[in-house]
């Protein structure tokens, strides 16, 4: 029970942070060995600073129209839908939240449609992360 109760503490934490943009408190979500899988990069992305640069430039890409609109947690996983408007393109994506005993966030997947909205997201974190000074290329 007590994994149960991590995992939703995490999400509301999630929630918190994502709220207010606050990229400074992802260290309070993250675990140290957490992986970032992005729906424009094929290989994973290992580790909390690599994690942190990603969320943190599609925090700097999505504007004030991205909130989530369903979600389903159990004490493993969280799937949290969303949805962002940007450039004109109507974004639908879920993040997929997997968590270890503490509630950690181990693994954070993002999964985004339609093909147009993946072909912008490609673009505008590309420019993100390459304006981020040590930051890896989205290629």
């Amino acid at each position: 029970m007590q994994l149960a109760v991590n995992a939703i503490n995490t999400v509301e934490l999630w929630h918190e942070i994502s709220q207010g943009r606050d990229m400074d408190r992802l260290e309070e979500v993250l675990a140290q060995n957490c992986v970032f899988m992005s729906p424009v990069v094929h290989t994973p992305q290992q580790g909390r600073r690599l994690t942190r640069a990603y969320l943190t430039a599609a925090f700097g890409v999505f504007n004030n129209s991205f909130r989530y609109v369903k979600e389903v947690v159990t004490s493993q996983h969280a799937v949290l839908e969303f949805i962002c408007d940007l450039d004109g393109i109507a974004i639908n994506g879920v993040d997929i939240m997997t968590f270890d005993e503490a509630g950690k966030i181990v693994e954070f997947k993002v999964m985004v449609r339609p093909l147009k909205a993946v072909n912008l997201l490609h673009v505008k974190m590309k420019t993100m992360l390459e304006s981020s000074e040590g930051k890896k290329d989205v290629s």
